[in-house]
């Protein structure tokens, strides 16, 4: 079973940090665990990660994750707008 095979078969974002080996605050990934995972696939439609080896996709993997957990540090869900729910609630404001 490859990497990509091993991610589609977790659950919970704390699953992926544990899977990846990406540290955490457990209050951020409370807030935004969903927001967290979305970003994270959204960074991985635009790699190329089926031509890589395993060990490689892994580090792209979990630089993404680590990516995406950041910018929800620095960040907010309603900021980011990642989901249509947040972005009608920005154009009603």
């Amino acid at each position: 079973m490859s990497i990509l095979d091993d991610l589609r078969q977790l659950s919970s974002a704390e699953e992926f940090f544990a899977y990846l080996g990406v540290e955490y605050e457990p209050r951020v990934v409370q807030v935004a665990r969903l927001h967290i995972l979305r970003r994270m696939g959204q960074y991985l439609e635009r790699a190329p990660l089926e031509q890589q080896d395993d060990f490689s996709t892994r580090e792209q993997c979990r630089a993404h994750l680590r990516a995406a957990y950041l910018d929800f540090v620095e960040s907010t869900p309603i900021r980011e707008r990642l989901f249509k729910v947040h972005r009608d609630a920005i154009r009603s404001a």
